[in-house]
């Protein structure tokens, strides 16, 4: 038998595709994920599941899509127990597992039938003083360190390293004060081009670079350890970056996240993959990687091992050619907690996007300086356009041409020569997840707005917080303002049996 090798799987909270400076970002600096992908393989198509932490964290440790994990598919919700994790088929083929900081959620661990985070069991006793006030305390590379020093001798070792970082909030300001310069942000279409946009980016890079520092450290302390060649680094983020129309958004810059992975001598290194590689995918390609079977799982998505020990560049299999992405609920931020439910469709051509409740705002943006400056001028001639593109209604289809760049700003959904692209874009989504049993697809999408929410409502949030005992959804088309039937949540998990 092949001598099983360790796993670090890395992943920032909030971190977009484009921001390393692997991809050619000119403002963030992060030569620990850029020497893991010098000396691994670097994926331009690397996507989350969903643009939303627990979902996309869930999608990630099960192989499955969140609409196939009953609750696991909304923030504050729980991965019920019966839905195998990687990290407990490797602990069980005698591996040592473990965490720091965030692993799976924020959501209920006790109401989903676990005893500890699905991540594994947590390492957190060392702090020290971060840059900022607002950075993690977390001394990862020193929790990392006691990991190590607990595990046996002769076992291989399976580490999840959750940063805390970029996540909100932010030292306003941090970036200029260390250095970084409002010239050099490329700021999005989708976001008005201004100092203050230009300095909430940096603030945001500083934290990347936080994250990216405390990898390097990993990797030396295995370097020094002779440990390094032997383990399967992973280097990501479980959504996009924290501003309007991009972190909870289906568009680019909420899904597509960044991805590379280092296997020592174990892969050909320094190359630059296209092939779309998706969450689903990541849990049985380290299951396969051990030689662990990765059937208790019954993943929907497939290892990519063979891609990542391929000596080739570009498309490796041209069977990658999309994957898929949704959202539920996310933030509180509607009466009765209701979501923006939305599926979309990624190839290299199209981002097609079904919205199922057009009628309803989007609410789930994270407060930042970036937010403020936009909503404070909403009525200002010049800002009506980026309101609107950041919280205003979306129809109910939206597609956008690839060569048109990762912004998302023009939707060509109603534009008569992309006719044909746009009914084989719907046709082939609501084909795949009819396959994949989505509630949603099926008529049965209610069941997402019943189950319960574990928090109440933060600072500034819609009061009204339903009990737990008690949740509402919408049975049919019920005028905009309705109260809605409540239902015992009991009664919606019977669509899975």
């Amino acid at each position: 038998m092949h001598k099983q090798p360790n796993i670090l799987l890395a992943i920032a909270d909030d971190l977009a595709w484009p921001h390393l400076s692997a991809y050619g970002c000119r403002w963030v600096a992060t030569p620990a994920a850029d020497r893991v992908a010098r000396e691994g393989v670097l994926f331009t198509n690397g996507y989350t599941a969903a643009p939303t932490c627990t979902a996309s964290r869930a999608a990630l440790l099960t192989g499955r899509y969140p609409w196939q994990l009953e609750e696991g598919c909304q923030l504050w919700g729980l991965l019920p127990s019966k839905y195998e994790v990687y990290p407990d088929l490797l602990e069980a083929a005698g591996y040592f597992i473990g965490m720091t900081y965030k692993g799976w959620g924020p959501g209920s661990i006790e109401a989903s039938g676990r005893t500890r985070n699905p991540a594994g069991p947590a390492f957190n006793s060392r702090t020290c003083k971060p840059l900022t006030t607002c950075m993690s305390t977390n001394d990862y590379p020193a929790n990392f360190a006691d990991f190590l020093d607990q595990k046996p001798d002769g076992r291989p070792f399976c580490f999840w390293y959750g940063a805390k970082e970029p996540h909100r909030a932010y030292d306003q300001g941090s970036g200029l004060r260390h250095g970084k310069r409002l010239a050099d942000v490329d700021v999005p279409a989708y976001l008005p081009d201004c100092d203050e946009v230009r300095s909430d980016f940096l603030d945001y890079a500083l934290e990347v670079e936080r994250f990216d520092r405390d990898l390097g450290a990993m990797l030396e302390l295995l370097d020094r350890r002779g440990e390094l060649d032997d383990t399967i680094v992973v280097v990501t983020g479980d959504n996009g970056c924290p501003f309007p129309r991009a972190k909870a958004t289906l568009y680019q810059h909420g899904c597509h996240v960044p991805l590379a992975v280092r296997w020592g001598r174990n892969l050909p290194a320094g190359r630059t993959v296209t092939d779309f590689v998706s969450f689903i995918d990541i849990a049985p390609t380290l299951l396969e990687a051990a030689g662990v079977d990765a059937a208790p799982l019954q993943a929907t998505g497939r290892s990519f091992l063979d891609v990542l020990r391929s000596p080739r560049e570009g498309r490796v299999d041209p069977a990658r050619c999309f994957v898929q992405t949704g959202r539920e609920r996310h933030a509180y931020c509607r009466p009765h907690n209701l979501g923006n439910p939305m599926r979309a469709l990624v190839t290299d051509d199209w981002l097609y996007i079904r919205n199922f409740t057009p009628d309803r705002l989007i609410g789930d943006v994270d407060p930042s300086p970036t937010q403020a400056w936009i909503e404070s001028r909403r009525d200002a001639p010049d800002m009506a356009r980026y309101h609107a593109l950041c919280f205003g209604p979306r129809p109910a289809e939206e597609l956008y041409v690839a060569a048109n760049g990762p912004d998302c700003t023009r939707n060509v959904a109603g534009e008569a020569e992309h006719a044909d692209a746009l009914q084989d874009c719907r046709r082939r989504l609501e084909r795949l997840l009819r396959e994949q049993g989505d509630p949603r697809i099926l008529g049965r999408g209610w069941f997402f707005e019943c189950v319960p929410y574990y928090t109440k409502p933060g600072p500034g949030r819609i009061e009204g917080f339903p009990p737990i005992e008690q949740r509402h959804y919408q049975r049919g088309n019920l005028p905009p303002g309705e109260p809605l039937p409540p239902v015992n949540a009991a009664d919606a998990f019977a669509v899975w049996s």
